[in-house]
C-alpha cells in the first residue's frame, strides 16, 4: 500500500511540474523550467522510494504498469481541475485500454521472469 501511495503522491508532483506552468503562459520560459525542476525534485524523492519498496512484491513491469495508470488518473483530475479540460470519448477509450493492460499484467498464474 505504501508503494501505491508514494506513486500517487509522486505523480501529483510530476503532473504539476510538467503541466502546471501551462496556466501561466506569461511567465518566462526559464522561470517555468526552474520552478518545474524544483517541483520535479520532490517527485523523484517520492518515486525512487516507491519503486524501491515495491520491487520484489511487484515486478518492474508491474510497477511501470501501475505507475502509468496512476499517472493518467492524476492527469485527468489535474486537467479538469487546473486546466479546465475534459477528456473526449477517444481519450476515455484509450484509458480503458491502459487499465486493461494493467489487468493483464497482474493476471494470477502469469509466470514471473
Amino acid at each position: 500500500m505504501s508503494t501505491i501511495l508514494l506513486l500517487v503522491a509522486s505523480n501529483v508532483f510530476m503532473t504539476a511540474a510538467w503541466y502546471g506552468h501551462l496556466r501561466f503562459r506569461d511567465v518566462p520560459m526559464w522561470q517555468a523550467i526552474v520552478v518545474s525542476w524544483g517541483i520535479a525534485g520532490v517527485e523523484y524523492a517520492l518515486q525512487v522510494p516507491a519503486n524501491r519498496l515495491g520491487y520484489g512484491r511487484f515486478s518492474a513491469f508491474e510497477l511501470k504498469m501501475l505507475q502509468e495508470v496512476i499517472t493518467l488518473v492524476v492527469f485527468v483530475a489535474f486537467a479538469a481541475l487546473w486546466l479546465g479540460e475534459r477528456p473526449r470519448w477517444n481519450h476515455l477509450v484509450a484509458f480503458a485500454l491502459l487499465v486493461a493492460a494493467v489487468y493483464f499484467a497482474f493476471l494470477p498464474g502469469a509466470r514471473r521472469v
